[in-house]
C-alpha cells in the first residue's frame, strides 16, 4: 500500500513531536524553579545556625577549630572540631574565644562553614 499524500502525515507527526518536545522542557524547567525556592530557604538568614565557640584558627589551612552545640542540619551531636571554611576571609572577623553562630555543610568527608557570625 502506498500513501499518496505522506504530507499531512508527516506534518501531524511533526507536530506532535512538538508540542510533546515543548511540554517536556516546561516540566523539566519546574523542578530547577522548586530547587532555586529550595536553596533560597536554605540560606542562612533562613536557617538555623549553631552556636559555638572559637577555639583555633589557622589562616594559612582556612580551617577554624568550634566547640559547637548539636548541629541538626548535619544530624551531629556538640563536640570540639575542626572545619574548613568556605571563604578565607570569614576567619578575619573572629578570634579565639569568640562565641559565634554559624551554619556548615558536608562535601564528601570535608565539614565546611558556609556562614560565620559572631554572637553579639
Amino acid at each position: 500500500m502506498t500513501l499518496k499524500k505522506p504530507l499531512p502525515l508527516i506534518t501531524a507527526i511533526a507536530a506532535t513531536l512538538a508540542i510533546s518536545s515543548a511540554a517536556l522542557a516546561s516540566d523539566q524547567k519546574v523542578p530547577a524553579a522548586a530547587s532555586d525556592a529550595a536553596k533560597a530557604s536554605a540560606a542562612p538568614e533562613t536557617r538555623d545556625l549553631t552556636n559555638a565557640e572559637v577555639r583555633k584558627i589557622d589562616k594559612s589551612t582556612k580551617k577554624i577549630t568550634l566547640k559547637h552545640e548539636r548541629i541538626k542540619n548535619l544530624d551531629m551531636p556538640g563536640m570540639t572540631m575542626v572545619f574548613q571554611v568556605a571563604d578565607a576571609s570569614m576567619l578575619d572577623k573572629v578570634q579565639v574565644g569568640d562565641k559565634v553562630k554559624f551554619a556548615a555543610k558536608q562535601e564528601g568527608n570535608a565539614y565546611i562553614v558556609t556562614d560565620l557570625v559572631a554572637d553579639k
